[in-house]
């Protein structure tokens, strides 16, 4: 097994045997992986759990996986979405990336491509974090030199 790695993962796939496959990959891989087999089910661990991406099937037996992209994005951390089809259709993915997927793989794809894009989609999320956190850090330390220039110039005026 592999160093642990940063990164929880919800698969939202109602094929078990994919789903599972793609969970034992992952974990093998050091992830945090949980399995939601419909978009009721994924919406809710979405609510309780904090996933840093998410792989969403296209076709679920409750949901179109495209409609489940405005409901998590309401997550936070941000979370990467990559959406997983066999049914590729170009309204599809033009709709998902409207509705925020990062991602749109077709059916099947390699174990080694899919790694490849969820440690890719993994550090993109991992970026905007850190540039978020530097740009927090920028405003607190301009804020900070305002207010004691601000607290100088109230000293001199007394």
């Amino acid at each position: 097994m592999s160093k642990k790695k940063e990164g929880n993962i919800l698969i939202i796939e109602d094929d078990e045997e994919l789903a599972s496959s793609l969970a034992k990959m992952l974990k093998s891989e050091g992830y945090d992986v949980d399995i939601a087999p419909n978009g009721m089910e994924a919406l809710s661990r979405s609510k309780k759990s904090l996933y840093h991406l998410a792989i969403i099937d296209i076709r679920l037996p409750d949901a179109n996986g495209t409609d489940l992209l405005s409901g998590l994005r309401e997550t936070v951390p941000p979370m990467r979405k990559i959406i997983l089809t066999g049914y590729p259709d170009l309204d599809n993915a033009v709709k998902a990336v409207n509705l925020g997927a990062d991602m749109y793989l077709i059916k099947p794809i390699e174990p080694e491509g899919l790694l490849k894009v969820v440690n890719d989609q993994l550090k993109k999320r991992e970026d905007e974090v850190k540039y978020s956190q530097d740009k927090v850090e920028e405003f607190i330390k301009t804020r900070t030199a305002e207010v004691e220039r601000e607290k100088g110039a109230i000293k001199e005026r007394r």
